[in-house]
C-alpha cells in the first residue's frame, strides 16, 4: 500500500466495497485523489501523502482531548487524554449541562496506556459516573490548561418503542402532505390538514401518521419542489402553514381576497402549482407580520420571542441567509446561490453579515416569525395525534441542497467539490446522483458533531417517530466527485459509534422510535449495529426475498417497520398493472426496449411470486384471480393483510395505496419529465374517513394491529 492509499484510508476512503449483486469495486486511483481533493487534503505524490500523514498524526497529538461522545458504562464514563509521557498528576472538571460541576485527579502514568507515540501517551481517564447529556470537560496538568471539549455522555440504545418487547403490533398512514385535498387549502395541503388527518387516523384505528420531510425550502423558487433537496433540514417550509388560521389573518380583511380567490384557483387544479401557492400564501404572511408586529398581544409577542431564544443561533443563521438570498436575488437572479454572493457574505461568521442583519432586523424578524408559525402549528397537529400510540412519524432526509441555508449556516461541514448518491444496484443499475453535499467526518468531529445535533434534535420536534433516509450514510456514504465524468465514487466512512450515540441520547428525550431505512447497498452487520441500537429496520414487501419467493411474515425482524411501498417506488396498483414500467419506457429512461421487456418479464414473475405468498398464507383471492387478472380492491386488501401479519412491529401503508391511486409520487431518474411531488390524491380529507376502501384497509390492520391506546 503506497502513501496516497494510507493516506486515503486514514481519512476514512474505502479502498473497495462489495455492490449490490456481491462483486468487488474498486476505488480507482482518480476517484482517491478527488476525494482527498474534495477534504482539503490535495496530494499530487507520495512524498505530499507523506507530508499528510505526518501532519495528520501531529494533529491527533498535539490535542491531549478532543470532543467526545461516550457511553455511560457500568464502571463510569472514560476518555482517552494524549499527554506528555512525563505528565504526573492530571486534574479534570465536568461542567454538567445542569450547570453542577464534578472533579477528579489521577496520576497520569497510573492510568491504562492505550498508545504511544514519541515523548507522548494516550491514556484512559476515568470520570466515574456522569448524568446523561452534552457536559464540557476541561483539563489541567502542571498548573496549565491543558483542553477543553464537549462530552456528550450517552446511553447505548434509542427509546425502546412501547410493547415492541411483546407480540403484536401497531400500524400507520403515510401521506405526502402536499397531496392532500381539502375543501378549505390552498391546493397544498397544510398543517391543519396534517392536525385533521390524525384525527381521522385515530377514528380509523392506526397507530401513526407519517409524513414527507418538512424541512425548508426556497420560498423564492417554488418548483423546487423535491421534499429530499431542501434548503435546511433543520426549519420548516412555511408554504405548509394555513394562513387563514393565522390569528392576524382576519384582520386584513379585503387584504385577504386576492389570496382567497388564488386560493379556489389552486385547488381546483389537477397539480400542486407551488408557483400560485408560494405567491399567494407569501403576500398573506407580508401582511399579516405587519399587522403582528402594529398590534399583537404581548403573550402572543412573548411565545415568539420565547421561540427565538430557544431555537437560538441556529435561528438566527437561517434567517440571515433568507433575507441575504432576498436581498441578492433582487439584484441579479443569478445570485440567489450564495456560492455568488460576494465573498464577505458566505461566511455567516463575517462582520459584512452582522452589519447586513443589524440594517435588516424586520425582515429577519419576518422569516423568524414565519418559521414560530410553522413551529406551533406542527405541535397543534402533533397534539391532534395525541390519540395516537405513536402520533407523527416524521422524516429526514440524507442531505440538503448545496445552495441552500443549512449549507452557508455551518461553515466547513460540507464538502462541495463532491456530492452524495449511491453505487449502481438491482433498482437503479446506473447508479444515483443525488446533486447533495456530503458532511466532512473530520469536521463532524471537529465540530463535537453539534451540526448533527441540531439536526436530529430539529427533526424529532412534535414527533413520536422518525426515519432516517438512507441510513446506512451513518456508517459510510457514496461520495462522487463533481468533475467525475462516468459518476464513479468511492465510500466514505462516518463515525457510526458517535453519530449513534447522538441519536440514542436524543431519541431518549424526545421519547422519539428511530427507524433507519436500509435499502440498498447495505454494509455487512450493518442492520444487527442498528437493531442492537433500537433502530428500526425498513422493509418494503417486494424487496424482502429469500430462494425465489416472499419472506414469510412470520420470519420478519420484530423492531422493523414493514411497508408495501414508498414515495420512490410504484403504487400498489400501479406496480400490479406495470404503469411504472410503461411510463419509464415513454420517456425513454431505459437503454433499450429489451431493458424494458426485462423489466415487464421481471414484474410479472413477482406477481407471481406475490399470489404464492398470498396462497401460502391462506389469504383469499376472488376466484380464478391470477398473475394476468387486472388489479382490483380485493388485491389491495388481501395484500394489506399480508403486511398487516409481519412480526414488525410497525406496519405503514401509503395513503396512496388505501385510495387506489395509480400514479406515484416520485419517479427516480426524472426531473421535468414527470410531475414528480406535486401529485394530489383523488379523495378528499374531508371523504377519507367514510371512504369504503380506506375503512376496509383500515378494519383489517385494526383487527390484526389494534391500537394500545
Amino acid at each position: 500500500m503506497n502513501a496516497v492509499e494510507r493516506l486515503a484510508e486514514r481519512l476514512g476512503i474505502e479502498p473497495a466495497f462489495r455492490d449490490a449483486a456481491g462483486e468487488l469495486r474498486r476505488t480507482s486511483p482518480d476517484v482517491r485523489l478527488a476525494i482527498l481533493a474534495a477534504m482539503g487534503v490535495a496530494v499530487a505524490s507520495d512524498d505530499d501523502a507523506r507530508a499528510a500523514l505526518d501532519a495528520l498524526e501531529r494533529e491527533e497529538w498535539d490535542v491531549p482531548f478532543t470532543p467526545t461522545v461516550a457511553c455511560a458504562g457500568p464502571s463510569g464514563v472514560c476518555v482517552d487524554v494524549a499527554l506528555p509521557a512525563a505528565t504526573g498528576t492530571v486534574r479534570w472538571t465536568a461542567t454538567l449541562e445542569s450547570g453542577d460541576r464534578a472533579r477528579g485527579e489521577a496520576r497520569f502514568p497510573a492510568l491504562p496506556l492505550v498508545a504511544r507515540r514519541d515523548a507522548f501517551e494516550s491514556r484512559r481517564l476515568s470520570l466515574g459516573a456522569l448524568p446523561l447529556g452534552y457536559h464540557r470537560l476541561a483539563l489541567e496538568h502542571g498548573g496549565d490548561a491543558a483542553a477543553r471539549a464537549t462530552l456528550a455522555v450517552v446511553p447505548r440504545a434509542c427509546h425502546t418503542p412501547e410493547g415492541s418487547d411483546r407480540g403484536g403490533g401497531v400500524w400507520g398512514i403515510a401521506v405526502q402532505l402536499y397531496a392532500l385535498r381539502s375543501s378549505r387549502n390552498f391546493g397544498i395541503g397544510d398543517f391543519t390538514d396534517l392536525a385533521d388527518l390524525a384525527a381521522v387516523a385515530a377514528g380509523l384505528g392506526a397507530s401513526a401518521v407519517g409524513v414527507n420531510p418538512l424541512h425548508a425550502m426556497f420560498p423564492d423558487e417554488p418548483t423546487h419542489a423535491s421534499p429530499y433537496s431542501p434548503s435546511s433540514r433543520i426549519f420548516s417550509n412555511v408554504l405548509y402553514l394555513d394562513v387563514a388560521a393565522v390569528p392576524e389573518v382576519p384582520a386584513l380583511g379585503s387584504r385577504f381576497a386576492a389570496a382567497e380567490a388564488a386560493a379556489a384557483r389552486c385547488r381546483a387544479a389537477e397539480l400542486v402549482d407551488y408557483e400560485a401557492v408560494a405567491a399567494a400564501k407569501l403576500a398573506v404572511l407580508d401582511a399579516a407580520f405587519e399587522r403582528f408586529e402594529a398590534a399583537a398581544e404581548p403573550a402572543r409577542r412573548e411565545r415568539f420571542a420565547r421561540f427565538r431564544q430557544e431555537r437560538g443561533d441556529a435561528l438566527e443563521r437561517f434567517c440571515r441567509f433568507q433575507a441575504l438570498r432576498e436581498h441578492f436575488k433582487s439584484l441579479d437572479r443569478e445570485r440567489a446561490d450564495w456560492r455568488r454572493w460576494p465573498p464577505e457574505y458566505r461566511d455567516c461568521r463575517s462582520g459584512a453579515v452582522q452589519s447586513f442583519a443589524e440594517r435588516h432586523r424586520g425582515r429577519i424578524a419576518f422569516h423568524a416569525w414565519t418559521q414560530w408559525l410553522a413551529d406551533e402549528a406542527l405541535a397543534a397537529s402533533a397534539a391532534r395525534a395525541e390519540p395516537l400510540a405513536i402520533g407523527l412519524y416524521r422524516d429526514l432526509a440524507v442531505g440538503a441542497d448545496s445552495s441552500g441555508a443549512e449549507a452557508w449556516s455551518y461553515p466547513g461541514l460540507f464538502v462541495e467539490a463532491a456530492t452524495a448518491g449511491a453505487p449502481p444496484d438491482v433498482l437503479n443499475p446506473n447508479g444515483q446522483n443525488w446533486g447533495l453535499p456530503p458532511m466532512n467526518p473530520r469536521a463532524l468531529r471537529r465540530d463535537g458533531l453539534g451540526g448533527f445535533v441540531d439536526l436530529v434534535r430539529a427533526n424529532m420536534r412534535h414527533a413520536g417517530a422518525l426515519r432516517i433516509d438512507h441510513a446506512m450514510a451513518l456508517e459510510r456514504l457514496y461520495w462522487i466527485p463533481r468533475d467525475s465524468e462516468r459518476g464513479e465514487g468511492a465510500y466514505v466512512t462516518y463515525p457510526l459509534t458517535d453519530l449513534l450515540g447522538v441519536l440514542a441520547l436524543e431519541s431518549r428525550r424526545a421519547r422519539c422510535v428511530v427507524i433507519g431505512e436500509d435499502l440498498g447497498t447495505v454494509p455487512e452487520g450493518f442492520r444487527d449495529r442498528m437493531r442492537a441500537a433500537n433502530v428500526l429496520s425498513y422493509r418494503v414487501l417486494s424487496f424482502e426475498q429469500e430462494d425465489g419467493r416472499l419472506t414469510r411474515p412470520r420470519d420478519y425482524p420484530r423492531l422493523a417497520l414493514a411497508t408495501i411501498g414508498s414515495h420512490d417506488l410504484a403504487t400498489l396498483r400501479g406496480w400490479w398493472q406495470g404503469h411504472d414500467i410503461a411510463i419509464k419506457q415513454r420517456k425513454r429512461l431505459y437503454p433499450n426496449a429489451e431493458a424494458a421487456a426485462e423489466q415487464r418479464e421481471q414484474r410479472a414473475r413477482e406477481r407471481r411470486m406475490l399470489l404464492a405468498a398470498l396462497a401460502e398464507e391462506e389469504i383469499a383471492l376472488p376466484d380464478g384471480f391470477d398473475a394476468d387478472s387486472p388489479y382490483e380492491d380485493a388485491l389491495a386488501l388481501a395484500v394489506h393483510e399480508l403486511l398487516g401479519r409481519t412480526s414488525a412491529w410497525l406496519a405503514l401503508t401509503q395513503l396512496e395505496d388505501m385510495t387506489g391511486e395509480l400514479d406515484q409520487a416520485n419517479l427516480p431518474g426524472t426531473v421535468d419529465e414527470y410531475p414528480n411531488w406535486r401529485r394530489r390524491l383523488a379523495v378528499p380529507l374531508e371523504a377519507l374517513g367514510t371512504d369504503e376502501r380506506v375503512r376496509a384497509i383500515a378494519a383489517l390492520l385494526t383487527r390484526l394491529r389494534p391500537s394500545p391506546r
